[in-house]
């Protein structure tokens, strides 16, 4: 063999040698993770079903419900203008409020396009 097929010859040996050891590496890996992965799923499920649980609580008790029983806006205050910059009155709807809050967001950044140099 020629000096340049020697070192051909010796660097496909030696691509292979540690493609062989690499794969081997991931296969033993992957043989890991496939033994811990059934443990692992079941606490992943049982958290998200945990998770789901308070949030349905969460749900039914109302948007405005900070631990207790009080009606919605009881404990909160009220707010007697209804302008742009004063803050949305608080309502049981929620899309009421993100409509309320979206109108404000748009009045201050028409003010802000007016007059940017105030603030």
């Amino acid at each position: 063999m020629t000096a340049p097929q020697s070192l051909l010859q010796a660097a496909f040996n030696r691509l292979s040698a540690r493609l062989g050891h690499r794969l081997l590496d991931s296969a033993a890996q992957l043989a890991e993770l496939a033994q811990q992965a059934p443990g692992q799923f079941q606490q992943e499920w049982s958290v998200f079903w945990e998770e789901v649980e308070v949030e349905a609580q969460r749900l039914e008790r109302g948007p405005f419900a900070g631990g207790t029983t009080e009606a919605p806006g009881a404990a909160g205050p009220t707010w007697p203008s209804a302008s742009p910059q004063d803050p949305p009155q608080p309502s049981s709807d929620p899309q009421e409020l993100i409509d309320a809050l979206r109108a404000r967001v748009a009045h201050l950044t028409q003010r802000l396009e007016q007059d940017p140099g105030r603030s």
